[in-house]
């Protein structure tokens, strides 16, 4: 295990649930609120590296912890990478319903609805910067899913080699296949890595 706490500089309970259930014991996962911070970070850049960045040095910076912090995007190729680094306000609004409407009525009678999640973590570990990248490709489905599991745009996201989407599989699959679980594995294959030497 990893003696050293790290950081997850989110406020999204949904990722720290899901990310707590892949680190298992193997790190002491904290979270803002840990640290007292309970304000939204900044994302000010066009791309998830940027973003991802901007959070974990800021979060390193005032408090000087080690930390990591992440950003996701969905890239519909129909739309030319959309919504890409706006994902998680796409309508405009952080409102996961609108968002996945105005997707779907953007790919309306579209054929082509391929699609991918990528996932960028951030890691600062006593200084030094390392980053993660997951992706997971798939399609978008025609019509919201009645699942309940997952968040964002899982309804209707079909990862490839299924025909059901994030929000209808088990969350202990979902974190061995997603983009978020792909990028989070290589966090702890690099810190395992770490420990040994």
């Amino acid at each position: 295990m990893v003696s050293t706490p790290l950081i997850f500089a989110t406020r999204n309970a949904n990722k720290v649930r899901e990310l707590s259930a892949q680190v298992g014991d193997f790190f002491a996962l904290k979270t803002l609120d840990d640290i007292g911070h309970s304000d939204e970070l900044a994302e000010d850049f066009e791309t998830l590296e940027e973003n991802a960045r901007q959070k974990a040095e800021f979060i390193f910076e005032k408090y000087g912890v080690n930390c990591f912090s992440e950003d996701t995007g969905l890239e519909i190729s129909a739309l030319e990478g959309k919504p890409g680094v706006h994902t998680a306000h796409y309508s405009g609004t952080r409102d996961n319903k609108a968002n996945i409407n105005k997707v779907l009525e953007q790919l309306h009678q579209n054929k082509d609805r391929t699609a991918r999640f990528r996932t960028v973590i951030y890691l600062i570990l006593d200084g030094k910067h390392y980053p993660f990248e997951g992706i997971v490709n798939g399609t978008i489905a025609t019509e919201v899913s009645s699942g309940s599991e997952g968040f964002g745009y899982d309804p209707i996201f079909i990862p490839e080699g299924f025909d059901r989407t994030f929000a209808d599989l088990p969350l202990e699959l979902k974190k061995d296949i997603s983009h978020r679980g792909k990028a989070v594995k290589k966090l702890i294959d690099f810190l395992k890595s770490v420990e040994d030497h």
